[in-house]
């Protein structure tokens, strides 16, 4: 099967598509003939060396994948050879095909493209489990969200409308704060305004109840000062750094609550679960076309270098993907 399997870190240039064998499903898993696969920042950090792949796990990229199913493993309930399906894996979603645990699928939602689907799992399993499981989002809360364009951004900004909360997002220039707005947030220009003072103002001095923070470093100390007391705060990446300087007499003043949370370490169960709540609460949304998805631009798998620039840019406004060609051949055979 075509995949893309890097040998060594590097830039983008070592993305190339390259022929591996096609994997067996295992006891509870799926094998999907993968029409479309997900781009994920976390692909880029595992790309450069700084996000490896767990134990056990292909060293093939990719996170999430959409695809027809083709083969069931053992023990294998409630999903047939031939549904279409879009799942989360803990890799190798860059390939012609991708084994994926059951428990991890979803269906492809009335309307939607493969590549639009393929899109969906890694930033809704992560928003949910987030701010509705770790955080206990509230309606009428107020929720701050750093990259309010990105994939993990604009699926906040979603949640937020489905759950009833007031959305502040930061981004990056004018154009970007527009796009945010259309989907229905307020959104900051952090390099043209203070996002602490701007988030204070437009909560009348009280600061957002939620903050969703992707950037770490220093942002952790200016998250705190944009908070209201009581305020919970989860960190869900650190581009800017992973040892923040942490200011305890503040923490202790507002009465703050400091979590995080990855996903890709957490077990099928809980991944399980985390499905089922969306199956019941998200999917419905996204079949009825209240909820959509957010495909910015796709690549066909050998130009899966150009897709990494494209992020690595910030250019792009939600996700992007990458296509795949037919692939021939019996899926099972060696």
């Amino acid at each position: 099967m075509p995949a893309i399997d890097p040998e060594q870190p590097g830039g983008p240039e070592v993305l190339r598509q390259v022929a591996r064998p096609v994997p067996r499903p295992a006891r509870g898993e799926v094998l999907i003939d993968v029409r479309a696969a997900g781009v994920n920042r976390a692909d880029i950090m595992q790309r450069q060396g700084r996000y490896p792949a767990p134990p056990g796990a292909t060293s093939i990229p990719g996170l999430e994948a959409a695809g027809i199913v083709v083969a069931l493993g053992d023990g294998v309930t409630g999903i047939n050879a031939g549904d279409r399906v879009t799942a989360l894996v803990a890799g190798g979603g860059y390939a012609g095909f991708v084994t994926a645990p059951a428990g991890q699928c979803l269906p492809v939602p009335a309307g939607m493209s493969f590549a639009q689907a393929a899109t969906l799992p890694e930033t809704w399993f992560t928003v949910w489990s987030n701010l509705h499981d770790l955080a206990e989002a509230k309606r009428g809360e107020t929720l701050l969200v750093h990259g309010g364009t990105s994939g993990i951004g604009t699926t906040a900004i979603d949640y937020a409308k489905m759950m009833g909360l007031s959305i502040l997002v930061t981004c990056g220039s004018d154009s970007k704060c527009a796009a945010a707005q259309a989907l229905g947030a307020t959104a900051i220009n952090y390099r043209t305004e203070d996002f602490v003072a701007r988030a204070l103002d437009l909560t009348d001095g009280r600061g957002v109840d939620l903050v969703l923070d992707m950037v770490g470093g220093d942002y952790l100390r200016r998250n705190m000062q944009a908070m209201a007391v009581g305020g919970r705060h989860v960190s869900i990446a650190f581009q800017n750094g992973h040892r923040p300087e942490l200011d305890l007499a503040l923490l202790v003043r507002k009465r703050l609550w400091l979590t995080g949370s990855g996903l890709r370490p957490r077990s099928i169960a809980e991944k399980t679960a985390i499905r089922d709540a969306l199956l019941r609460h998200v999917w419905p949304l996204l079949a009825d076309g209240r909820l959509g998805a957010h495909l910015s631009q796709s690549f066909p798998l050998g130009q899966a270098a150009d897709a990494h620039r494209l992020m690595e840019a910030g250019g792009h406004i939600g996700k992007i993907a990458l296509v795949m060609g037919d692939v021939m051949g019996d899926v099972m055979g060696d």
